[in-house]
């Protein structure tokens, strides 16, 4: 008895579920539209598209935080990422010398966004131009010819990002037609933030005197930011654009001289370098090193989460970091 009583209880339970799966099928819920899968290169693109993208868009960041972009080694995950994208952005300018292979490997064949196609690019770098110290209000130079002769860290001139951000709508728009008008209004708000900080950053420097604007940094990255606020590049510890380069014996003690001749108050170590040799020469020439948590974002931004985690937040760290520092 009590076995038949279990079968009509689990033949009612079978029944009353079918109901139910046919009430909602009936009645299903309107599916959430498919977000655009994008991948972005470097921390800073990334950090873009999410900004222009807001939720229709998954980003999928091949660099994390403080990783050098200048050497980075793809992973099977970055393959399998790019395969499966709708649109991939990056920096451009040669920054991302692994990048073609990565995309030839992967076997993509979607839209690539060149977020620096417009920047006014500055040639080569501080180390290409000798004997001049003092690039006060220097003007980038001419347009994409060959990538590899030029400074591929347009993102520290908020004109820059400006324009880099322009480029992502526009591919973004391209790849997603039916969300071009969101896009096209997360530009517009993001823009003007992108004003609001180069605004910030004029009178923030506007507040140090002229002949206390000496920049030593870990590598030559700043020249962007330099050229904007009227800096004056004294050196670097690695003398390039790349990091990969090293400090001969002379160009240190070269470096060292200057440093004292100059009258540089600190040299400023980046977050995704190590600070070792920075210290070694600040130790020699007197001066203080700025590493550790006050580290300059050069090449990557903060942990996510935080407020260094995004373009804004790094930038108006780096400017601080600089001011405060200088002003000592």
């Amino acid at each position: 008895m009590k076995h038949g009583r279990l079968s009509l209880i689990v033949a009612a339970a079978t029944l009353l579920a079918g109901c139910g799966a046919e009430a909602a099928t009936d009645n299903p819920p309107a599916a959430a539209a498919p977000k655009l899968a994008v991948v972005a290169t470097t921390p800073e693109v990334a950090d873009f598209v999410r900004s222009i993208g807001g939720d229709a868009v998954a980003v999928t960041q091949i660099l994390k935080p403080n990783v050098d972009p200048h050497d980075y080694e793809p992973t099977p995950a970055d393959l399998q990422a790019i395969a499966g994208a709708k649109l991939l952005v990056k920096n451009g300018v040669g920054l991302e010398e692994w990048l073609d292979r990565t995309i030839e490997s992967a076997g993509y064949k979607g839209p690539v966004v060149d977020s620096s196609q417009g920047v006014t690019l500055r040639e080569g770098g501080h180390e290409h131009e000798e004997g001049e110290e003092e690039h006060a209000g220097e003007e980038p130079k001419e347009e994409h010819a060959g990538e590899e002769e030029h400074d591929p860290h347009i993102w520290h001139d908020p004109r820059n990002a400006k324009t880099m951000v322009t480029n992502i709508q526009k591919g973004l728009a391209a790849a997603e037609p039916a969300q071009a008008s969101a896009f096209a209004a997360n530009l517009t708000t993001y823009s003007a933030e992108l004003d609001k900080l180069d605004a910030e950053n004029t009178a923030a420097w506007a507040k140090i005197p002229a002949a206390d604007r000496k920049l030593v940094t870990n590598h030559d990255a700043f020249g962007y930011y330099i050229a904007r606020y009227e800096l004056k590049f004294v050196g670097s510890v690695i003398p390039s654009l790349d990091t990969s380069a090293e400090l001969s014996g002379k160009q240190l003690t070269d470096l060292v001289a200057k440093i004292k001749g100059a009258g540089v108050k600190a040299i400023f170590a980046e977050s995704s370098l190590p600070p070792k040799t920075a210290e070694a020469i600040g130790q020699q020439a007197g001066v203080k090193v700025v590493a550790g948590e006050d580290a300059l974002f050069g090449d990557s931004l903060g942990e996510p989460g935080t407020p260094e985690g995004t373009y804004l937040g790094a930038q108006r760290h780096n400017t601080k970091t600089l001011v405060d520092a200088l002003a000592g």
